[in-house]
């Protein structure tokens, strides 16, 4: 990676995507330390400490930006949820269906419905935070209604969805102007910030007691052997080889060549998870932001919230669906086979066809199923070993606060993005030395 960063720097066309980059995600960061001033930071750290999981993962995503009650509270999880829900809406909606598949026109309108359901979700998940926090707000307009300071109220909601519309747009920009896709660089960062902070808080503890070394030097040992495991897995993938028959045109012979379709073992990426998480999330966000205090909230946090055998088992069984999901979307064996017959290839043993794509078909089930397995053993296991030890000593001290921060998934996205990044600088090297070659 250090090697493909020196090449990139010395074109001065990736030289410059890459500081736009970094100039975008500075300004995100800046964005994220200005303080709304209707909200009392304390009170709000106060709230969402004890408030549970969709706060913390909220806050995990946007870098604290929610604890600090900052400009970018809300980050870039509305459009993510927008995201989600058109992809699966363009499988049941015809006319999202041939919308996808008009091209570059197509595609177009459908980020525009995409942006107008981000910024509707936005507005939603606003009110919610609002009418959650709204014993952190202080008015700000002297002439409130009554003794509810709903002025200040709307005009909270205001800037939450002005600040996440701003993410939305930094995002977009990076995707365009810089390097790699921007939402999964703004999640990168906004993980990578949070974890900075609770490693800190972490340490500081450790010169409280000295007791905690020992859970903090373990948690580093999970840590490593979990990012050995991504890696690896990362890169795995299953050939299948494909010889083309030799064709004679004119004087020339053309064909006689043996090639491969690679078919990775995690070809949907962290995909399946966020997806699977964000619907776990979803009715969480409901009632905590709209029912926090019924007897139906508390029996959700008993029996179906995060830490519970039910919730383990319900992310485990939507990875899986969304594992295969994705694996339609991405790999389509009836095209495949198409195309390998087209060109006058076929598969050593198997008959051009039919018998191809029912091959292909079956291959990429088996594959998709080991990355699903692969995919809950990161999502379950590591998060659990988490949690246990940054749980409660025996002596009762506090707890740690690293696992808030870094779970598998975490860790899951930033290697992912991480590996993704190099291969964008990679190709875009590779291309660049392709241009000055043909000139």
């Amino acid at each position: 990676m250090f090697e493909t960063l020196k090449n990139a720097f010395k074109s001065k066309e990736i030289r410059v995507k890459i500081w736009c980059t970094l100039a975008l995600i500075l300004v995100y960061r800046i964005g994220c330390y200005i303080p709304i001033p209707s909200l009392n930071a304390s009170s709000v750290a106060d709230t969402i400490g004890n408030a549970a999981d969709f706060f913390g993962v909220l806050g995990a995503f946007t870098g604290g930006s929610l604890q600090n009650a900052t400009l970018f509270a809300l980050g870039i999880l509305p459009f993510i949820n927008s995201f989600i829900i058109m992809q699966l809406l363009t499988l049941v909606i015809p006319a999202l269906d041939r919308m996808s598949k008009e091209g570059e026109e197509g595609r177009n309108k459908l980020t525009q419905i995409t942006r107008i359901v981000a910024i509707v979700l936005a507005v939603i998940q606003a009110i919610g935070i609002v009418v959650t926090l709204r014993n952190a707000i202080n008015p700000f307009f002297d002439f409130e209604v009554g003794q509810t300071p709903y002025l200040t109220m709307v005009m909270t909601i205001v800037i939450l969805v002005a600040g996440s519309t701003m993410v939305m747009w930094l995002s977009e920009r990076i995707t365009e102007y810089g390097i790699g896709n921007g939402t999964s660089i703004i999640i990168f960062i906004g993980i990578l910030a949070t974890a900075g902070q609770t490693m800190a808080q972490s340490f500081n503890m450790v010169g409280e007691n000295w007791v905690y070394i020992w859970n903090i030097i373990g948690f580093i040992i999970v840590v490593v052997a979990v990012l050995a495991f991504i890696v690896f897995m990362d890169g795995a993938e299953r050939r299948i080889t494909v010889q083309y028959s030799k064709q004679v045109k004119g004087n020339k012979m053309y064909g006689g060549q043996t090639t491969y379709i690679p078919i990775r073992v995690n070809g949907s990426g962290v995909m399946p998870i966020i997806f699977a998480s964000s619907l776990l999330m979803l009715p969480q966000m409901i009632i905590q932001l709209f029912f926090s205090n019924t007897s139906a909230a508390v029996w959700y946090a008993r029996y179906m919230g995060s830490n519970t055998p039910v919730y383990y088992i319900l992310l485990a069984l939507l990875i899986l669906g969304f594992s295969y999901f994705y694996a339609q979307i991405q790999f389509n064996p009836e095209d495949v086979s198409k195309n390998i017959q087209q060109y006058g290839g076929f598969i050593p043993g198997i008959r051009a066809g039919k018998p191809t794509s029912d091959f292909l078909r079956k291959i990429n089930n088996r594959i998709t199923l080991f990355g699903a397995v692969f995919l809950m053993i990161i999502a379950l296991i590591p998060t659990l070993l988490f949690a246990a030890l940054a749980g409660q000593l025996t002596n009762g001290a506090t707890v740690l606060p690293f696992a808030n921060s870094f779970s598998a998934t975490g860790l899951l996205i930033v290697v992912s993005v991480a590996l993704e990044l190099n291969k964008q600088l990679e190709s875009q090297i590779m291309m660049k030395h392709y241009k000055g070659f043909l000139k």
